[in-house]
């Protein structure tokens, strides 16, 4: 009993913490790499209706100037669930450079979570260079690039006079080269030789699709003057409210390196700052058996490239397994380095077999971007062991069965038996054929079922309506009263053979709900006689047909 309780009392606990944490505050920032002199904004999030007033932001001030905070209460609604949540949003400007750690905050019994942030030294304007009232920084994260491979545009438009909110800024277009905005704007403060001025950022992934020389064009912002007193003492006279104002980013040309020779000629050009290879499977393969379907699931992922460069990967084939291949999903992420591109196979396999069957090596050539040299990943290859599937398995003639207990018997009076009973059998077998020749050639049986027509009229009906499961059901009765197996007809016609391996794909992938059925019921209608079926002394134009009309 004190054991139960001790064990009750921990799982108390443990929930209460995790209910704790999900109504307590959870801390994230605009950004996690700022420069030295730029604002970062903390939020605070909580969806705890019973935590009233502001946190504590004094262990804030050690490391950080609190430029600001504001409060933002949001009400949603989901599925009927009324969901209260409240942010804090706080302004920070880090007072020194490297790792700075934003400690936990605290707001009546919970806290929020430490995040780390680097502050990088930025380089600093000379004290005798005009300041702008407003002006454009664009810089590129590299000079030179591979072919293909993505360059990061960052803009920084800096303005220390109020502006409306009608800014615009010319889109970025290059001829031989594929560009993408990296999210929306951000706005931030950045003090610079003690004139604070506000900062809008904007970021592009660009690829080179030819290699030479690629000049990044100037970019125009435009902005409408809100307050000329809020200009600073440096700025230009003659600022005026309401006056439209246009300034330009530097052209900046960009060396676009190709494809080096030592890349394989027949390998996808993949240069990348990193690339991983994964895989999962649902469900694992460790206790498959015949028949079960598997999914198996092939990840790539790689930095500096977006999903639409990502090759497919290789198709799982094997000795044994039956695959099925689904869509391709495409994915992209943003990050402080641009994109990063996602590609995930998936396939079905469905093991045909039981014992091991053996997957190959799946293999990616890349090029390192951030190293310069040629790389390989992989996952390595595998054996997956396949039991029998005693739904599937076929029960032991009789005969056979028989023949195998006489095997292990060595002595005399076994064989005698055995002897015996092939006598027997022997006039049995005698009797019987003498009987047959006085009986009708032709005998019809009682049907004990459904009758052939009925279950070929099932058959038409579930093909016709489109639905694998009904026609599966339906094929498997119709078979069980054909004189010869539904695989041995499938292997002398070939139409039945494809329509089969369409309904299997069917069935076994996400794309059951566009199978046609109409090609698997010409095919059955099709079905010639096998001339091993057919009566050789019996007239054949005096048979009904097979599948009457």
């Amino acid at each position: 009993m004190t054991r139960f309780t001790t064990l009750l009392l921990t799982l108390v606990l443990t929930l209460g913490a995790f209910a704790a944490r999900a109504e307590g505050l959870v801390a994230s920032v605009d950004r996690s790499r700022v420069n030295s002199g730029e604002t970062v904004e903390l939020t605070l999030e909580s969806n705890n209706v019973t935590l009233f007033g502001k946190p504590d932001l004094t262990p804030l001030q050690a490391q950080f100037e609190v430029q600001g905070t504001r409060q933002v209460n949001q009400l949603t609604s989901l599925n009927g669930d009324n969901r209260a949540i409240t942010r804090w949003i706080i302004t920070l400007l880090p007072k020194t450079t490297g790792t700075v750690v934003i400690p936990p905050l605290q707001l009546g019994d919970v806290q929020s979570q430490p995040i780390s942030l680097q502050v990088l030294q930025s380089a600093s304007r000379s004290d005798s260079a005009p300041l702008e009232p407003v002006f454009i920084d664009a810089s590129l994260d590299q000079d030179s690039v591979y072919v293909q491979a993505q360059a990061v545009l960052t803009l920084h438009i800096y303005h220390s006079v109020s502006l409306y909110d009608d800014s615009s800024l010319t889109p970025l277009q290059i001829d031989d080269a594929r560009v993408e905005q990296l999210g929306e704007s951000r706005t931030y403060e950045k003090v610079i030789n003690g004139v604070r001025h506000g900062v809008i950022e904007i970021r592009y992934a660009i690829f080179p699709q030819h290699s030479g020389v690629l000049n990044i064009p100037e970019l125009i912002f435009s902005a409408t003057l809100a307050d000329a007193a809020g200009a600073q003492d440096s700025a230009p006279q003659g600022l005026k409210p309401g006056k439209l104002m246009h300034v330009s980013s530097a052209q900046m040309p960009l060396t676009v390196k190709a494809k080096p020779v030592e890349y394989p000629a027949d390998a996808p050009w993949l240069p990348a700052r990193s690339l991983s290879l994964s895989e999962s499977w649902n469900p694992e393969p460790e206790h498959s058996q015949v028949g079960d379907s598997l999914t198996r699931s092939l990840t790539l992922k790689a930095e500096g490239l977006s999903s639409s460069q990502l090759p497919p990967l290789p198709v799982t084939e094997a000795n044994g397994l039956r695959s099925y291949p689904d869509q391709p999903q495409l994915s992209n992420q943003i990050s402080d380095r641009g994109l990063i591109g996602s590609r995930e196979d998936s396939q079905a396999l469905v093991p045909n077999r039981s014992g091991s069957i053996d997957l190959p090596t799946v293999e990616v050539v890349w090029w390192n971007t951030h190293e310069d040299h040629l790389e390989r990943s992989s996952l390595p290859a595998r054996t997956l062991q396949v039991a029998n599937n005693p739904s599937l398995v076929v029960d032991t003639p009789a005969g056979a069965a028989a023949a195998g207990a006489g095997g292990d018997s060595g002595t005399l009076w076994a064989w005698k038996l055995s002897t015996l009973l092939l006598a027997c059998t022997t006039l049995l077998g005698f009797g019987l054929w003498w009987r047959a020749r006085w009986q009708p050639a032709i005998l019809r049986a009682a049907q004990t079922g459904p009758s052939p027509r009925t279950l070929l009229d099932d058959l038409k009906r579930a093909s016709l309506a489109n639905d694998p499961q009904a026609t599966r059901q339906a094929l498997d009765a119709w078979a069980r009263q054909q004189p010869e197996t539904l695989a041995d007809m499938a292997a002398r016609f070939v139409p039945l053979s494809d329509a089969l391996d369409g309904l299997n794909g069917a069935l076994y992938s996400e794309t059951g709900h566009y199978w046609q059925g109409e090609e698997l019921w010409r095919a059955i209608r099709a079905i010639p006689i096998s001339e091993q079926v057919q009566t050789p002394l019996a007239d054949t134009s005096s048979l009904p047909p097979l599948y009457p009309k």
